[in-house]
């Protein structure tokens, strides 16, 4: 097991580094041979620091929640590494792995198939304690006590189990449950999505409150990018597996850079009905994992691709473009000359004229930096 360097409360509190998910597609009964493989996640690295919350934002089977697992050690990585607090888990094993697990907690996105319906809410709120060996009986109970009033339960929900509740409360239950062990990463795997709007907004702001208190660090996952806009500190918008675009909250629904990022946001629904916009709904469906296509994943469903993007994998990078910071990075060939986000590109199928379109908006970028020189 090796350690990493520098000042444990400088670094980064996570830091994944190349990490990969694949998995065997087999055919046969008795001699199953392996035919192909899922790349769920294939190739990722991001830092969350300490106190901050990253968001894993993207469409279903992106790759979001086989990057929570991976993170945690539930499921194993096929390459790569995940360092936390200096340490690489994907080495830890038995002892010093459990231990670590103190320090590392998830919230469900089903708040109900998440907890044991056999058990009482102090009963599953106890027994993290009891398996990491923390306190006497007296000490836990008072454990659970103060736990139930830290997510805004009553003590006497101790002794009721969980079908007893709303989702709301069960949401609430585990993320009790979660801070049990008083971690310093919480793992939140689209924890408001099977709620209702309103327990939502409720779920978020006491997720925000705790983080606040405890001095949590988030690694949130979800698709509401408006949750997301409230919660997160940075954004990773991941495609087919892979991080296409990381940035500042802020910068990053100001100013998308990733054409695929610039679909999503311009989905989100105005409450505006006398304003009309195009929206830049890209072509095509979403290509399977299991033969996901060369260079570029977008590429297929991009407007702007060309075949530099059919060809070669763009990385992941800082564009030269004005006004955006060294920490917006995106995975673009074309990004430099890409059209302002809020310029509609035609709907639906991908333009064959694509080169033409990037070298029109090029000069004229060109042409606006003269004049403005």
């Amino acid at each position: 097991m090796r350690a990493r360097g520098g000042n444990i409360m400088s670094a980064p509190l996570l830091e994944v580094e190349n990490l990969a998910k694949h998995y065997p597609v087999k055919r046969g009964l008795v001699m199953a041979r392996q035919v192909g493989l899922v790349r769920a996640v294939d190739g990722i690295s991001f830092k969350l620091h300490r106190g901050e919350t990253l968001a894993l934002v993207g469409e279903s089977g992106c790759g979001k929640s086989t990057t929570a697992r991976l993170v945690l050690r539930l499921i194993e990585p096929t390459t790569g590494n995940v360092w936390f607090e200096g340490q690489d888990i994907t080495e830890m094993g038995g002892a010093p792995l459990r231990a670590l697990r103190r320090r590392m907690q998830i919230v469900f996105q089903d708040p109900f198939a998440s907890l044991n319906p056999r058990m009482t809410v102090g009963d599953i709120l106890e027994e993290p304690l009891v398996v990491h060996e923390i306190g006497n009986a007296a000490e836990r109970q008072a454990r659970v006590q103060q736990l139930l009033g830290l997510v805004g339960l009553a003590s006497y929900h101790a002794s009721r189990y969980p079908h007893e509740f709303s989702g709301g409360q069960r949401q609430r239950i585990g993320i009790a449950r979660a801070l049990a062990v008083e971690p310093a990463l919480v793992v939140c795997d689209e924890p408001v999505s099977a709620l209702d709007v309103s327990i939502q907004a409720q779920v978020v702001n006491l997720l925000k409150d705790l983080q606040a208190r405890l001095g949590l660090s988030y690694l949130f996952i979800a698709h509401d990018l408006a949750v997301v806009k409230h919660m997160a500190d940075r954004v990773a918008v991941m495609y087919l597996g892979k991080i296409v675009e990381l940035a500042p909250k802020d910068e990053l629904f100001a100013h998308p850079l990733h054409p695929y990022t610039r679909t999503l946001l311009a989905a989100i629904p105005r409450p505006d009905p006398h304003r009309r916009t195009a929206r830049q709904i890209p072509g095509g469906d979403v290509p399977s994992p299991m033969n996901p296509p060369s260079g570029c994943r977008f590429h297929t469903r991009c407007a702007f691709a060309t075949d530099i993007c059919r060809t070669d994998d763009p990385a992941l990078r800082n564009p030269a473009v004005g006004g955006i910071t060294g920490g917006h990075l995106a995975a673009c060939h074309h990004v430099e000359h890409l059209p302002p986000a809020e310029e509609a590109v035609g709907v639906g199928a991908t333009a064959p004229n694509a080169a033409k379109r990037l070298a029109l908006y090029a000069e004229k970028r060109a042409r606006a930096t003269a004049e403005a020189g």
